[in-house]
């Protein structure tokens, strides 16, 4: 037991180092290259680095790779280092596609969504295209269990619809989902730091142990990266971010058989993705600020995201926006463990 717990223990460490050496390097390597986004949230309107996320993918990989070395040279690997490898692929891709969308800064703002930004990104049709790349090794080595117990319905049998038809869906809708919640400080890598925590303790009491070093992985590279993006922020998570945090989240529900936990956890992004498509994706989730420092939703009473619902509730500042929807997520993370520990799923 003791060497199996150190041999997440050594790789986690290595990636909350990594982590942290790259966010720093980045936030002034991608401010002199102009890769910056507008934090319009202030008093006055700055631009700040963007892009974080690559610090998490490379921390999140490199800890993938430090225990394929010492499954190699060092201890004998409870896990199949092709298939650990095969994920490493797919958050690599995943992530690409996210640092591609971040790096379109125009020098003047442009039409953004329902707004002019100085960050053009994709185009919406591009985004769920590309994203697809990052399905393709999990789909490759048809990745998962194609059984999925389901409450009250017991155990499902998939087949090759799961690596073929589930796997490629799940992987464009979440790291897409994920995107489309934010534009506060600390909300992206505080909602997806809850559930990463879930899925860690999930994967510790009722999952396996690719599940445990994945979860263990994402999760302390985010924490890593949260105190950099905590309000006031220094530098932005950007799409390489939320791609690189949906496309992980994916791979362990995948490759650590929790699946139906990861929809629980997922319910605040389902929720965002049929808010945001009432308006058919054309939409912002900031808000305006007052004087005094608050802040109230652009659409009035019509809510088209979690953040207007949130800022419709009373007068809230940016980092109390945050706290709301960061509390909501844990809710799920909560009811999910809650049902799991239960024997309800």
């Amino acid at each position: 037991m003791y060497d199996t717990y150190l041999t997440v223990l050594v790789p986690s460490a290595i990636s909350l180092i990594v982590t942290l050496i790259t966010t720093k390097f980045l936030m002034s390597y991608f401010y002199d290259a102009g890769v910056i986004a507008e934090d319009r949230n202030k008093k006055k309107t700055v631009r700040i680095p963007s892009s974080g996320g690559l610090a998490v993918a490379l921390g999140i990989i490199v800890g993938m790779l430090s225990y394929t070395f010492g499954a190699r040279f060092i201890f004998t690997s409870a896990l199949s280092v092709s298939r650990l490898l095969a994920v490493a692929l797919s958050i690599i891709l995943i992530a690409f596609v996210g640092f591609l969308d971040d790096i379109n800064v125009k020098a003047t703002r442009v039409q953004s969504t329902d707004r002019k930004d100085i960050r053009k990104g994709l185009k919406q049709w591009q985004k769920p295209i590309l994203t697809l790349l990052g399905a393709l090794p999990l789909m490759a080595i048809n990745a998962g269990v194609h059984q999925i117990s389901v409450p009250f319905l017991g155990t499902v049998t998939l087949g090759y619809i799961y690596p073929l038809i589930v796997i490629p869906l799940a992987v464009v809708f979440v790291s897409n989902s994920v995107n489309l919640l934010g534009g506060f400080d600390g909300l992206q890598p505080g909602m997806t730091l809850m559930a990463s925590l879930g899925m860690l303790v999930y994967s510790l009491f009722y999952g396996n142990y690719m599940g445990f070093l994945l979860s263990a992985l994402l999760f302390v590279s985010i924490l890593m990266f949260t105190p950099f993006n905590t309000y006031p922020a220094r530098i932005m998570p950007g799409d390489s971010f939320t791609y690189t945090a949906g496309g992980a989240m994916v791979a362990i529900m995948v490759m650590g058989n929790a699946e139906i936990f990861g929809i629980i956890i997922f319910i605040p992004w389902i929720i965002e993705f049929f808010l945001h498509l009432r308006k058919r994706f054309n939409v912002t989730d900031l808000g305006i600020r007052r004087k005094d420092g608050t802040f109230r939703a652009p659409y009035g009473g019509r809510i088209y995201s979690l953040t207007h619902a949130v800022m419709n509730m009373r007068r809230l500042r940016e980092y109390e926006v945050t706290a709301y929807l960061v509390a909501f997520e844990a809710f799920f993370v909560i009811l999910g463990l809650a049902l799991k520990a239960s024997g309800i799923m």
